[in-house]
């Protein structure tokens, strides 16, 4: 696979993954009394509206060069206005889930792609082989974002989602360090525990999602391979 086959079969998972998580964060707020990210325009699934140069365009492409890596990437944070949410400790935790559980409902979509294609492809369609790549690109990435989301790492939507369920005290200690999460998070790419940390739930997640759809880990795998420019 070439470099061109396989800008185009990340391409717009990536873009929908980033944009999709952002805005199911306004969605929520705005459900939850926070308007703020619908006044600013916001609440498009236009990825325009949500680009980040460098966490959508520049970090995405550059792993595409990158052989065995699964891309991921970030858009521009949607706003939300935590004095405006009703409930703001309780609502806050429900609008930080709000995008990993966007980025699991967009991994199954991409298991029925799958499910819809792979049969054909492994009869030897490559207009089906397509779909099925761009399907496991779809679940890869969804699955990564929402794995790494989940760390209880301020800012991560974890971070917030266990300043939200635990005492005020802890709370307040969260947050002050919400400001060093970035480099919190470098450290554990630069020591090799980001990974070790993601994989598993990784993993569990994309079994149960591909049982759910009753595709086979013998047919989905050797494509995933492929993908990653990996031998099975």
């Amino acid at each position: 696979m070439d470099i061109i086959q396989k800008i185009i079969i990340w391409a717009i998972p990536v873009l929908f993954a980033i944009t999709l998580h952002e805005v199911a964060h306004g969605w929520v707020a705005r459900y939850l009394g926070d308007p703020t990210a619908a006044r600013l325009g916001r609440l498009t699934i236009n990825p325009i509206r949500h680009i980040d140069p460098i966490g959508t365009i520049l970090v995405p492409a550059i792993m595409v060069f990158l052989p065995g890596n699964i891309i991921f990437g970030w858009a521009k944070p949607v706003p939300v206005n935590v004095s405006l949410l009703r409930n703001p400790k309780r609502d806050m935790t429900i609008v930080a889930v709000a995008g990993p559980a966007s980025n699991f409902a967009m991994a199954i979509f991409w298991a029925l792609i799958i499910k819809c294609f792979i049969g054909s492809a492994v009869s030897g369609s490559s207009h089906a082989e397509f779909f099925v790549f761009m399907g496991i690109a779809g679940m890869a990435i969804n699955l990564m974002l929402m794995t790494l989301n989940l760390l209880p790492i301020p800012p991560l939507d974890g971070g917030r989602v266990l300043a939200g369920i635990v005492p005020n005290k802890f709370s307040m200690m969260l947050n002050r360090i919400e400001p060093y999460g970035f480099f919190i998070l470098i450290g554990l790419v630069a020591f090799g525990w980001l990974g070790k940390l993601i994989i598993i739930p990784f993993i569990y997640s994309l079994n149960f999602i591909l049982s759910i759809v009753n595709v086979g880990a013998e047919d989905f795998f050797p494509y995933l391979y492929q993908l990653l420019g990996q031998s099975s």
